[in-house]
Parts: structure tokens; C-alpha cells; sequence
């Protein structure tokens, strides 16, 4: 996260009395560093009966800490399933599990996000390669890219923070055609990742099956035809997950 430091003169005066030059004095104050003020500050603390757009955005940065199997509701409403994720985050990150989003917890998130938005430890570009072309979607496919980085963030934690790397994310349509996407691959929405370790601590199947829990609807690994050199995530609502070569799947 970008930081900014802000220097002000508070007192440089000089003075001259009965002839006698008073030495200039400059004292120099750093200012506290901005709250991820060019990405998203939350104005107040949330917990349970709020509803709002601030509930959205934190919705979105704690959807990877749902129970295993569910996808969170990103609908602006704290409810019990985003208060059990706050809870996950906070008991992950050190923090007080207490389901409330005050500034403790808005303090970690500042912390995981880059000005951009994006999670600290992954990037839209990275994700949205798209056979070399970048990003060419819209503004909605560049949201649901976002809502899976978060994820991915998560899955990063709970995998020890070992690097995980993006090899596919958002495809244009001749993209996917090209590498041989299905034609209705959540890849097309922006919203589907396709992953592998970034070091030898992981492994494509210890991926996939952790992905289990940090709210991926879509999960297909090894033992899913044409995935066994990666995992692929995605945002889809219902649950479709297959890695049978995985031991334990």
C-alpha cells in the first residue's frame, strides 16, 4: 500500500532584535499515513443489521473467509454469514473475532489492499493477461476480477502466504476461444483465476483443495480434464468443483 508523506513547516522566522540576528528554526512533522484513501475508506464500523455500500466493500474483501462450501452473498447487507467471515478474517489476521468490522479490522484490510483496490499480493494485470492484450472488458467484468483477487488473497493465507501465481484470468471472447475456453467460461465475466504454486510449499492439488474454503463456487484440478497443471477458481454462485486426482478430494 502507498503511503504519503506530508511535510509542513511549522515555524522558520527570523528575527533581528537590537541588531542581533535570531538563528531561522525548522521543525519538520510527519502526518499519520492517509487510510487506503486512493482505494476505498470505510466511515464508520459495521456489524450485524447495517446495509449499505460500505457493507458491499467489505463483503467483497472478506468473501474468501466464508465456512467450506459457501459463496458469499456480496448484496450490502451484514448479515450472520458476512459476520462469520469478519470473525474468520479478524481469528486469522490476530485480531478479536468478534464479527464486528470496526478499526482494527479496517486497519488489517488497509493493509491488504494496494491503491488500485486489488489485493496486496496480486495484480489486475497479472490477471487479466488475456493472450497479450490486457485488459479489454468493462467495468463490471473488472469487479468481479476484483472479487476473485480477494479471494485468492485468502486462499494465499490459509496456504501459509506462500506465492501463488495467476497463469489465466479475464479472456475476451477470441482469447478463450483460442486456448480453447468454454464458451460460457466465468473467465468471459472476469471473475475465474487460473492458479499455481509459487514455490515448492504448495502444489496444484493442496490449492484446489483449500480453495474448498475461501468462497469459490467454481474449483476444478487435477482429475478434471485439461487441469492438471493448474487449479482454476471462479465466483460463480452455486458449487461445481472437481479434482478427483487429489488425494482426500
Amino acid at each position: 500500500m502507498r503511503r504519503r508523506k506530508l511535510t509542513h513547516v511549522v515555524a522558520a522566522i527570523a528575527l533581528v532584535l537590537g541588531g542581533l540576528g535570531v538563528a531561522t528554526a525548522t521543525v519538520t512533522a510527519t502526518a499519520p499515513a492517509a487510510h487506503a484513501d486512493e482505494c476505498y475508506s470505510w466511515p464508520r464500523t459495521l456489524g450485524p443489521g447495517a446495509s449499505g455500500s460500505d457493507v458491499t466493500q467489505l463483503q467483497v474483501r472478506v468473501a474468501g473467509w466464508v465456512p467450506r462450501g459457501q459463496v458469499m452473498g456480496v448484496d450490502g447487507s451484514y448479515g450472520p454469514q458476512t459476520q462469520t467471515a469478519v470473525a474468520n478474517f479478524q481469528r486469522a489476521y490476530g485480531l478479536g473475532a468478534d464479527g464486528v468490522a470496526g478499526p482494527a479490522t479496517f486497519s488489517k484490510i488497509y493493509a491488504l489492499q494496494d491503491p488500485d483496490c486489488s489485493p496486496v499480493h496480486f495484480t489486475y494485470a497479472e490477471a487479466s493477461y488475456n493472450c497479450g492484450k490486457g485488459f479489454t472488458g468493462t467495468a463490471a467484468q473488472k469487479e468481479n476480477m476484483k472479487r476473485a483477487l480477494w479471494r485468492a488473497e485468502a486462499l494465499r493465507h490459509q496456504l501459509g502466504d506462500h506465492p501463488l501465481k495467476v497463469t489465466s484470468g479475464f479472456r475476451d471472447p477470441a482469447c478463450n476461444a483460442s486456448v480453447g475456453g468454454a464458451s460460457n467460461s466465468v473467465h468471459l465475466d472476469g471473475g475465474a483465476l487460473d492458479l499455481v504454486p509459487g514455490d515448492s510449499a504448495t502444489s496444484i492439488c493442496s490449492i484446489a483443495e483449500q480453495a474448498r474454503y475461501t468462497g469459490f463456487g467454481g474449483i476444478f484440478g487435477p482429475g478434471y480434464p485439461a487441469h492438471d497443471d493448474h487449479a482454476h477458481v471462479d465466483i460463480r454462485s452455486s458449487i461445481a468443483w472437481d479434482a478427483d486426482a487429489c488425494a482426500g478430494w
